[in-house]
């Protein structure tokens, strides 16, 4: 991951709403959600909600399928991974870094370079 790349990440998570959407689309994991489940459980208007993935989706954040006549959201692990990865890689003074292993997801398949 590019230092443009990580910028654009953090500024797309330096929003509250976009925080908490990104924060619902990790727990549902790779099944994802439809935008009218995240309306629901996030209080969010269509319009807003709409502007905000578009926002994540810009900073490969989130993803979208169609799935028949829905869309269907889902966090992008390999970025947030690479995001976590970036932020991470000069810490613990050049040692094997413990806090990399937290950063693991059962639900994804690990990417092999810890980049994207």
């Amino acid at each position: 991951m590019t230092e443009a790349q990580a910028l654009q990440a953090l500024a797309a998570l330096a929003q509250a709403t976009r925080l908490r959407v990104f924060r619902e689309l990790v727990g549902a994991g790779p099944s994802g959600m439809h935008p009218g489940q995240l309306g629901e459980v996030l209080a969010c208007s269509p319009t807003a909600l709409s502007f905000h993935l578009k926002e994540l989706s810009h900073a490969g954040l989130v993803s979208s399928e169609r799935d028949g006549r829905h869309l269907v959201y889902r966090a992008e692990f390999a970025r947030m991974n690479g995001l976590l990865a970036y932020l991470t890689a000069h810490c613990c003074q050049g040692q094997p870094c413990e806090a990399l292993d937290v950063v693991s997801c059962a639900c994804e398949p690990e990417v092999s370079d810890g980049l994207v």
